[in-house]
């Protein structure tokens, strides 16, 4: 008989994060605990709030259902959240950490061993010009080769002045550059921008235009300049006919997988199979999960034997985030094996 709890986490960040979605100061996050004869599983569900399509107001009475409902079975709980992409993936955790020799060892590989690290981009919030030019400067020198930078807050054109700068240094053969304009642009004026960031050497663009605007989507993702990479755009697309209407559609060149938002490992793989069906290429980002959720997220993509960056480098955002293995280290996220877990249940 497996017995289970949820516990509430508040993740206070150092500093305020910008997106083009307002300021983040703090993130709100739950656990999934399991017992089972003196054996304890974790799971994180990532709600984000204002993002996640289960930012509802009975979120926390849908966890204690999953509570009270536990020993019915992850298939028969999976099938039931179908429209609690984060509470789906929460168990899954929690039930792969139940059976593992390792609380949090879910998926056992050369990363978990310390002796394979997966490469990350180094993240650039939005703000004013000289902060996000001193993050820049921090990114580089700590050796990344991969940089995203969150554009579409400030003026477009004080945007274009930072990425030059860095072009005028580091070539795209030294520092691949991503932005993310998570929605920011009109679609008039899309395009235009679109060329501009071109110029630059760009290796792609996350969600240009607000998502639901499959149209708009489909005619600039035949016409850019750059590789489009949808990010919202597969947030709260639920069937399998969905997805794949979804990518035919549009015809992305890249979509991004957030498995807090679509559905755990298990939404993500659909995902990726549908991509590769298509032509499509893809990469998986966390969702600001505290380093519960980063760590099976980057257990699970390992597995996926990916060359492109991730988008995993979120764990150091946080003043009080659970002590873990987890590292940044020399543009890549490795998993430092003398180092202890410490959570608290």
């Amino acid at each position: 008989m497996i017995k289970a709890s949820y516990k509430k986490y508040i993740l206070n960040f150092k500093n305020p994060s910008g997106t083009s979605r307002g300021i983040l100061r703090t993130k709100e996050t739950y656990f999934i605990i399991l017992n089972e004869n003196d054996k304890i599983g974790v799971g994180e569900t990532g709600l984000f709030r204002g993002l996640s399509i289960d930012d509802v107001s009975n979120y926390e009475e849908k966890l204690t259902w999953v509570c009270n409902s536990i020993n019915k079975g992850l298939d028969f709980l999976l099938e039931e959240l179908a429209h609690y992409p984060s509470i789906q993936f929460g168990l899954e955790q929690a039930f792969l950490s139940l059976k593992s020799k390792n609380k949090f060892e879910l998926f056992p590989s050369n990363f978990t061993q310390g002796k394979s690290a997966i490469p990350i981009n180094g993240l650039v919030w939005m703000g004013d010009k000289e902060f996000m030019k001193t993050q820049i400067k921090e990114k580089l020198v700590s050796g990344f080769s991969c940089i995203k930078m969150k554009i579409g807050a400030i003026d477009f054109d004080t945007e274009i002045e930072l990425l030059k700068s860095i072009r005028k240094e580091f070539s795209s053969k030294e520092i691949e550059l991503r932005v993310d304009a998570n929605g920011a642009f009109d679609p008039s004026t899309a395009l235009e921008k679109l060329k501009v960031l071109s110029e630059l050497e760009i290796h792609s663009i996350e969600q240009p235009i607000k998502q639901g605007q499959l149209q708009e989507m489909a005619e600039l993702c035949e016409v850019t300049p750059l590789a489009i990479a949808l990010d919202e755009e597969l947030i709260g697309v639920f069937s399998k006919e969905a997805k794949s209407n979804l990518i035919q559609t549009i015809k992305p060149q890249y979509i991004i997988l957030k498995p807090s938002l679509v559905g755990g490992f298990a939404g993500s793989t659909e995902w990726i199979n549908l991509a590769e069906e298509n032509d499509c290429g893809w990469w998986i980002t966390s969702a600001l999960e505290s380093n519960v959720g980063l760590n099976a997220i980057a257990q699970f993509t390992y597995t996926l034997s990916s060359n492109l960056p991730q988008g995993l480098g979120t764990g150091s955002l946080f003043t009080n985030n659970i002590q873990s293995p987890l590292e940044v280290k020399k543009g890549t996220l490795q998993y430092n094996t003398s180092l202890n877990w410490n959570f608290n249940y």
